[in-house]
Order: structure tokens, then C-alpha cells, then sequence
């Protein structure tokens, strides 16, 4: 009897284990988006290439990888992943991405890795990665981004890979970097970078970057004209001109003269400090000729020290010859005249 019981109990805490099985499988399989593969327990989402227009709204919670990429997907509602609060990888490359609510990724505090490249993206909020602490790869390559605000997050200490490169950038901001100050690789190439005097600040960063053993792919000036094609970290820093601000305590001066409110419909002088231009300091057109030059005038050099150290040698000789023969008694004078004077001089009385 005690045996029966026993067997009875097994029989009946195996049922329980499979039929609770069965129903996590059923839950699991009723929560796969249509048309996406669910692997590994719903932990990885496969919806790629599925011709999807948005974010499907039935993922299963447990969701730590979610792969979107290839579809037709044209904007992120606020909130659009809220069902998937443990993601950790997603995947957006290659749809149609324009506008980017500033709470699309709402609730993802442990995502780590975000794809957005091949999208048509042209600018980003500043506050959209705000809700992603512990974000550690972010790429927005082969966008048109033309401008980045000078934050993106409030905290990006967990942030490593940084990706921007096939963009419309002409500036990025220093301090934009600085709140990464974990990041190791940095992707920038192909940008339509102007290398004025608004790059110095970059330029200086890059190089305190790369000695710390940061990797980057550079920056190709695109303008203006001295430096399109140069490398931004291969211009010397002598041939940056310093960007001059505005001084907020300056005024136009006719708004600092008494009864002029009827002018206020004039427009002001225009400040020519915010968009200063790069002025390169001229150098040679041509290295040879540069070469040339220094051959040449070195030569010149030679030549004239040559020629005032055989001027010194011949003014010595000639000093010291003169000198000799000075030093030397008169030759006897046998004049007749003279000597007979003489004579006559010695013999004469006292």
C-alpha cells in the first residue's frame, strides 16, 4: 500500500511538471510576433526581412535580442518596447527610420548594444538615449546626420563603441565626447567635415584620444579649400586661427543711442566671430621648391662666410707684413752733399 501511494504521488508530480512545461511552451509560442521566429525560450526574436511598417507590439517579455533589421519601419512611437523591458541587443539597420520619438527607447535600461545604421535619420533629440545608462555600442553610421547636440545622454560611462562615420557632419562638438569617457573605438571617416577654426577643439581631443590608446579612423577635411582631402590630426596647430566669440556684453550701437526705438526695424551689424574661416599662414606651394630654397640659400651662406674668411686670412698677412718691414733700419745714404755736411758738422769746435 505504502509502495502504491508513493508510486501514485511520482505519477502525479510528473503530470504537473509536464503539463506546467506544456503551458509555458503554448504561452511562449502565443506570444511570437506573426511572421517572426522565436528561439532559445523567446530570448531571441528573429523579425528581420518580414516587410514589417513598425514595431510589433506582442513581443514576449523575455526578450534579450530583438533583430529588426531589413524592414520598411519609418518611425519609433514613444514607449514602442515597453513589453521588452530586459532587451539587451537591438537591431534597426537598413529600414526607413526618419523621426525617432524622444522616448522610443523608454524602459530599456539594459540595452547594451543599439544598431541604428542605414537609416534616414537627419537629426537626433537630445534627450532621446537619456533612459539607456548602460548602453555600450551605439552605431548611427550611413545616416544623414548633419548636426549632434552637444549631449546625448546623461550618462554614458558604459559606452565603448561610438559610430557616425557616412554621415553629413561638418562639426562635432567636444563635450559630446567627453561624456563618453569610456569609449575606445570611435568611427568618424566620411563625413563632410569643414576644418575650421570650430575643429581645433576636436582635433586637440583626438590626439589626447589616440595617446591614451583610443582608435579611431580619422577625419578628411572636405573644406575649405587648403585643407580638402587633409587629414584634420596632420594640420599642424600653428595654422588654426582661435574662434572668436561674440562678447555678451556687447551691444549694436544703435540700440546703445538715445532715441533710436524707430530704428529697431534695422537689422544689427552682423558679428563675424561665430563663423570664423580657417586662415592657413602661407607656406610653400611646392616642397622641392621649398627644399630649393633652403639648398640655395645655404649655399649663399657658404660662399659669403668663405669669402670673409679669406678676407680676414689676407688682411692678417697683410698687417703682419707690414709690420715686419717697419721694424727694419734705413739703408746707408751716400749723397755726397750730405755727407761732406756732415763731416764738416762733426768736425766743427765746440
Amino acid at each position: 500500500m505504502i509502495s502504491g501511494d508513493i508510486c501514485g504521488d511520482s505519477a502525479m508530480k510528473g503530470e504537473l511538471l509536464l503539463l506546467s512545461s506544456m503551458i509555458f511552451l503554448l504561452q511562449g509560442a502565443r506570444g511570437c510576433p506573426e511572421n517572426c521566429q522565436c528561439h532559445s525560450s523567446s530570448s531571441f526574436v528573429d523579425c528581420s526581412q518580414r516587410g514589417l511598417a513598425e514595431i510589433p507590439a506582442d513581443l514576449p517579455a523575455p526578450t534579450l535580442w530583438l533583430n529588426l533589421q531589413d524592414n520598411q519601419i519609418r518611425q519609433i512611437p514613444a514607449f514602442a518596447f515597453r513589453s521588452v523591458p530586459q532587451l539587451m541587443t537591438l537591431n534597426l539597420a537598413n529600414n526607413s527610420l526618419s523621426h525617432l520619438s524622444p522616448a522610443a527607447f523608454q524602459g530599456l535600461q539594459h540595452l547594451q548594444v543599439l544598431n541604428l545604421t542605414q537609416n534616414s535619420l537627419f537629426s537626433l533629440d537630445n534627450t532621446i538615449f537619456h533612459s539607456l545608462p548602460g548602453l555600450r555600442e551605439l552605431d548611427l553610421s550611413s545616416n544623414s546626420i548633419s548636426h549632434l547636440p552637444t549631449s546625448l545622454s546623461e550618462d554614458w560611462e558604459n559606452l565603448t563603441v561610438f559610430a557616425v562615420q557616412h554621415n553629413r557632419l561638418q562639426h562635432l562638438d567636444r563635450a559630446l565626447l567627453e561624456s563618453m569617457p569610456s569609449v575606445k573605438l570611435l568611427y568618424l571617416k566620411d563625413n563632410i567635415w569643414k576644418c575650421n577654426c570650430h575643429l581645433l577643439r576636436l582635433k586637440l581631443w583626438l590626439e589626447k584620444f589616440i595617446y591614451k590608446g583610443g582608435v579611431t579612423d580619422g577625419i578628411v577635411c572636405r573644406s575649405p579649400d587648403p585643407w580638402k582631402g587633409e587629414k584634420l590630426l596632420a594640420i599642424p596647430h600653428e595654422l588654426y586661427q582661435p574662434c572668436l566669440l561674440p562678447s555678451p556684453d556687447a551691444a549694436p550701437s544703435w540700440a546703445q543711442q538715445p532715441g533710436s526705438a524707430h530704428r529697431g526695424a534695422l537689422k544689427p551689424t552682423e558679428s563675424h566671430g561665430s563663423e570664423c574661416e580657417l586662415k592657413p599662414k602661407p607656406r610653400p606651394a611646392n616642397l622641392r621648391h621649398a627644399i630649393a630654397t633652403v639648398v640655395i640659400t645655404g649655399v649663399v651662406c657658404g660662399i659669403m662666410c668663405l669669402m670673409m674668411l679669406a678676407a680676414a686670412i689676407y688682411g692678417c698677412a697683410y698687417a703682419a707684413i707690414t709690420a715686419r718691414y717697419q721694424g727694419r733700419p734705413l739703408a746707408p745714404n751716400h749723397e755726397p752733399g750730405k755727407t761732406e755736411g756732415k763731416e764738416l758738422f762733426d768736425s766743427s769746435p765746440a
